[in-house]
């Protein structure tokens, strides 16, 4: 009986391990996609604010056409 025990216990470890590996890969994976997001989100936001400063100060989209 002791064997029995000894046995599920290995094999239950087996399972465990399986299972920290696997989701250790998953971790990583979702690690690097995060990393090139947040990339691609500092770079989106570069461009944004570049694109704001070379437009004029006031675009006049609230003024009325001189035929008013």
């Amino acid at each position: 009986m002791d064997e029995d025990r000894l046995i599920d216990i290995e094999t239950r470890l087996a399972f465990q391990e399986d299972a920290i590996e696997r989701l250790s890969d998953v971790l990583y994976r979702q690690q690097e996609l995060l990393d090139r997001l947040v990339a691609r989100c500092d770079l989106l936001g570069t461009k944004v604010t570049e694109l704001a400063e070379k437009l004029p100060d006031e675009m006049g989209g609230n003024e009325k056409p001189p035929h008013y």
